[in-house]
C-alpha cells in the first residue's frame, strides 16, 4: 500500500493550550491494532479526555476514544483502552525528570498522520492560574478587535 506524503490531523486537544503553558512540544508513536488505524483513517478519534501517565519506566495514554471500526467485527478493540507510546529512551527519561517537578504535567496535543503513521504530538506543561487564563482572552479579544478595525479602514 503506497504511504502518504505530508501530514493530516485526525484530532486536535485546543482545551491543553488554554489550562497550560506548553513548554516543550515531542513527538511520540502509538501502539495500535489494525482496525484503530483504519478507525482513525475514517477520522474518528478524540483526545479532549486524554491523559498521559509513566509506569514503570514506559509511557501510556489513558482515555483516548478511537471509535470502534465499523467492520471489524471480533478484532475492535475497547475504544478506551489504555495505548503505549512510542518514544526514545532519552525523550522518556526527559519527561519523567520535568514530571517529577512540582507544576509539570504531560497532557496529547494532536493526533494525526506521519507519511502513513499515526503520531501523537504531547506537550511538558505547566498548569495555568485563573488570572493566566484570563490575561490570554483579553489579549485574543484586543487582537480580534485590532483586526475588525483595520478590515473597516481598509474597506471604506
Amino acid at each position: 500500500m503506497a504511504k502518504e506524503k505530508g501530514s493530516r490531523i485526525i484530532a486536535n486537544n485546543k482545551k491543553a493550550y488554554h489550562d497550560y503553558f506548553i513548554e516543550e512540544k515531542f513527538e511520540a508513536g502509538i501502539s495500535l491494532a489494525g482496525t484503530e488505524v483504519k478507525s482513525l483513517r475514517q477520522g474518528s478519534c478524540s483526545i479532549k479526555e486524554a491523559f498521559i501517565g509513566i509506569e514503570r519506566g514506559e509511557i501510556f495514554i489513558y482515555h483516548m476514544h478511537i471509535n470502534p471500526y465499523e467492520k471489524g467485527n471480533i478484532f475492535n478493540k475497547d475504544p478506551l483502552r489504555t495505548r503505549k507510546l512510542l518514544l526514545h529512551r532519552s525523550e522518556i527519561n526527559k519527561l519523567i525528570g520535568k514530571q517529577k517537578e512540582k507544576g509539570y504535567t504531560i497532557v496529547p496535543l494532536q493526533v494525526y498522520f506521519k507519511e502513513g503513521l499515526v503520531k501523537l504530538e504531547i506537550g511538558l506543561a505547566r498548569g495555568k492560574k485563573l488570572y493566566d487564563k484570563r490575561e490570554d482572552i483579553a489579549k485574543r479579544d484586543m487582537k480580534r478587535e485590532a483586526e475588525r478595525d483595520f478590515k473597516v479602514r481598509n474597506l471604506g
